[in-house]
Order: structure tokens, then sequence, then C-alpha cells
């Protein structure tokens, strides 16, 4: 059943930019918009920023470097290196799976943008866009204060599920030919683990066939604990992060289906626990479950359709572009879907979802991936940008997602203070301004 509400909202039009999502993608654009000049309001439905690597409990970056340099820079490389500088045991020189501490970030995340001059909203949901033509005139807004209506010159939209950019009824994509989406994760922490068991005897990676984790899945006292998935690190003194086991179809745009994973993967963290204590006692007999992520890990949502689409072909050529405002080089890194985790499982052969580029090599990440199809005033990043699904599995990670954050705000700032819509851009003041901001691209 479906019903008309009509009622009078507030009004707010004091922004020039607003950035919907405080991820890494959110953060770097609101930053970014603001040193450009343009005033940027950032809305986060959680209480603190930073998505996947704060509220997520994602104990790791993935890799900043081509296995020569450091690629991703600019704001992300500071935000990486202020992360190290806040871990003593971290060696200055790292720069490929650097682990992270979450709170140590959430702080970083706020001085960046606060710094820049942002205005941040926390515990504020976007809940419905107005549209006209070709823009979006109004989001809406709920929080404590009810509902409000925000007006501004350019949206950037980094929610990681393109709510912004479907609402407004923008064109996207989502999962499989069947609709179907990688797996998923729900992050946690060990605490009290004995640390010189744990670092000395390296049996935690799932490539070595003596991985515990292996006897959890073959015993039956830990059902959810199905694959032997299981990226962890040391995050602090005697504490463990995990990345580690799936879930199969999560739906992140589903509410009811996120509600239900978020229990199931609390039942999964303490399963997985009892199971290490179990078939690994020396690092674990004494430890606990400290924490599971208030944020589920999602790892494939709506992907936007944009003014320029980039493809595996584009990721194997590891092509440049004229437009490029970023490179990327993680590797196509695919959590398989329900379905073809069970046809891999019954012995049939489906597409390569591991593709590695070598030292030096990586792609261009072109401005036109960030342009919605349809929208004149609508900018994204992140999870969301035009892409297929192979690429997806590259750039969805946090550091690209600080890359192309910082280009959508750049050029969020630059469309709203020269009126002129996202495509009336200049390319070449926009990627001289970044590359003035210590962006790296061809």
């Amino acid at each position: 059943m479906e019903m008309q509400f009509n009622r009078m909202l507030p009004v707010n039009a004091d922004y020039d930019v607003i950035v919907a999502g405080g991820g890494p993608a959110g953060c770097a654009a609101a930053a970014a918009s603001a040193r450009t000049g343009a005033k940027t309001l950032l809305l986060e439905t959680a209480g603190a920023l930073g998505g996947m690597g704060t509220i997520g409990l994602v104990p790791a970056w993935c890799p900043f470097s081509d296995q020569e340099k450091i690629i991703y820079k600019g704001i992300a490389e500071e935000v990486f290196q202020k992360t190290k500088e806040a871990m003593p045991h971290i060696k200055k020189d790292a720069m490929d799976w650097v682990s992270i501490d979450a709170e140590a970030l959430k702080r970083i995340y706020d001085d960046l943008v606060t710094e820049a001059g942002c205005d941040v909203l926390f515990n504020t949901m976007v809940s419905a866009v107005e549209r006209e033509n070709n823009s979006i005139t109004h989001i809406i807004t709920s929080n404590k204060n009810g509902l409000t209506a925000y007006a501004a010159k350019i949206f950037v939209d980094c929610t990681g599920d393109a709510d912004l950019i479907a609402w407004a009824d923008g064109e996207f994509e989502y999962g499989d030919e069947v609709g179907e989406v990688q797996a998923v994760t729900h992050c946690f922490q060990l605490s009290n683990v004995d640390q010189y068991a744990y670092q000395n005897n390296p049996l935690m990676h799932s490539s070595r066939l003596d991985c515990p984790v292996y006897d959890i899945v073959r015993s039956e006292q830990y059902p959810l604990v199905q694959d032997g998935h299981s990226c962890n690190c040391l995050v602090g003194a005697g504490t463990v992060g995990f990345n580690a086991g799936h879930m199969w179809s999560v739906h992140s745009t589903d509410p009811f289906s996120v509600s239900k994973a978020l229990m199931e993967g609390r039942r999964l963290a303490d399963q997985f626990h009892r199971g290490l204590q179990e078939f690994y006692p020396s690092a674990f007999s004494s430890s606990y479950l400290s924490a599971t992520a208030p944020a589920m890990g999602i790892r494939e949502s709506r992907r936007v359709l944009g003014d320029y689409y980039l493809t595996v072909e584009d990721y194997m050529a590891r092509r440049s572009f004229p437009d490029e405002v970023g490179r990327n080089c993680y590797y196509i890194d695919i959590h398989k879907s329900k379905t073809e985790r069970e046809k891999e499982l019954a012995g049939a052969a489906i597409r390569k979802d591991h593709i590695d580029y070598a030292p030096g090599e990586s792609h261009g990440i072109p401005y036109r991936c960030l342009i919605p199809r349809g929208l004149d005033n609508v900018l994204t990043a992140g999870r969301n940008v035009s892409c297929d699904r192979q690429v997806l599995g590259s750039i969805r990670v946090m550091p690209p997602a600080l890359v192309t954050g910082q280009a959508a705000g750049t050029a969020a700032a630059l469309a709203a203070l020269g009126n002129t819509g996202t495509r009336g851009v200049d390319v070449e003041a926009l990627r001289n301004t970044l590359r003035a901001d210590g962006a790296y691209f061809e």
C-alpha cells in the first residue's frame, strides 16, 4: 500500500557543495571541496567518519604502492601517513597492507574535514531527493531535528550505494548478470591474544594448507564459518583485527537483509573466535572477542553508469586517459557471489577473479567515470564510480576511494564556484588543481 504525504519542510540553502557519505571517498571529497573554496557540508549516517576503516573495522589498508612507489597520493597519502604516525609499531617506510588503528583514524578524518573548513552532520540519513530536469535541487535528510531539505549547487554521492543518483532516477547497474553481489564480511577484533605465538608462527594466512581456519571449517561445531577467508593483522598490543569469513546474498540496499546479516555476522565472529581457541590455543586460548564492527563490510552494490564506463579491457591495457584524475593498481579482487561459489565448488569454470599487475603498473581513472549520465550537478566517488563488475573488484577499496573522492570534491568546488555544472569544469584546470594538491596521474 502507498500513501501520499504532504508537509512543509525547513530548507537550508547555505552550502555550495553537499557530500553524502563520510567514508574515505566522502571525507576526501568534502576536504578537497572546502580547501578549493566552496562552502561544504558532509553528511554521515553514523557517529564517526571513515567508513570501513573505522566503523567497519577493516584491519589493514590495501596497498598504497605499485610495488615501487606510492601512487595514491594527495589527500590519500596524507591520511595514510598520519595513520602510520599514530601507530608506533608501524615502519615509517611501510607502503602495503599497513594495519589500522580505527580510533586514531577517526580523529584523523575529523581533523581532515574540520581543518579544511567543512561542516559535518553525524547521525543524519539522506532519505530522498528532489530532481528538476537534469539536476538535483534538494536532498531530504532525517535526524533528531526531523526532516530537513538541503539545497546546493553541486552534490557528491559517496554513499557507497549511489543512493542520491538512484533516487534521482540516474542510471546504474547492480551486481552480476542475475543481480547477485559479492560476498560480504563482518569484521571483528580479538584481544588478549598471545602476541609472541601469533607473530612468530605465521599459521593464519589462508594460503597455507595448515591454516587453523580450515580446521574450523571442517568442524561441525562452527557451521557459520564456511570458507578459509581470513585476512588478519595486529592492530594494537595483543589485539588482532580480522577481515574474515563470508556471508552471501546480502544486499546493502535492503535494510532487512543487512539487519539480518549483522546479527549473523556477530554469531559468525563468535564461532570463528571459539574455533581459534580450539585449533590455535597457543595464540588464542586466553583471547576474547572485543569488538564486532557497527557496519557491515559491503563489497558490491549499485554501480553508476557515467559518461565513461571503465572496463576490464581498460584495466588489462593499463590504459591512460586525457582526463584522468588519478591512478589505480590494486589487483582485481572479487569475492564470489553465492551462485559463483556454488558453481566453483561443483567444478565449473568461471571467469578469473584475481588479476595482478607487475611492479610499476597502473591504470588511469578518468574524470568522466565520476559524472553520472543524465545528471548535470552530481558527481560520485568511491565504490559508486562508473565501471564494470571486474574493475569494481579493484577500485572499490579505500586507497582509490580516497583518490576519486579528492577528484570529485575538487571538481564539485570548481563547478559550484564557476556556476558551470559538472561537465562544464575545465578539465585541465581540474588536473592542475589536483596536481598542485599532490595528486598523481599521467
